[in-house]
């Protein structure tokens, strides 16, 4: 252990206190990383484009079932699934076109 500062904390030798913040943070690793080309793992595959529904497509919803887009909007579909219509808002995994 090193010498005691004048306040009572130990002296780690190098001008520092033991325990003590020194204010220096460190930066976030980047959280994605670059593969090597010398790498036996393949990069990952790019994401698949985002399905283009129109209007009078069928599809099938996990919760609600077989239905029929009444409406394209700009981030949303509208969706006629017989008793009731739904909008829902893409991109969405649960819903696929047949």
């Amino acid at each position: 252990m090193g010498r005691l500062v004048g306040n009572g904390t130990p002296n780690c030798g190098n001008g520092e206190r033991q325990g003590a913040h020194t204010g220096h943070v460190r930066p976030a690793r980047a959280v994605t990383r670059r593969p090597l080309s010398t790498s036996p793992f393949d990069a990952p595959p790019p994401a698949p484009p985002a399905e283009q529904f129109a209007v009078q497509d069928q599809v099938t919803h996990d919760k609600y079932g077989l239905g029929r887009v009444i409406s394209v909007e700009e981030d949303a579909l509208v969706i006629d699934f017989g008793p009731r219509r739904v909008r829902i808002v893409m991109p969405c995994a649960k819903l696929a076109k047949l």
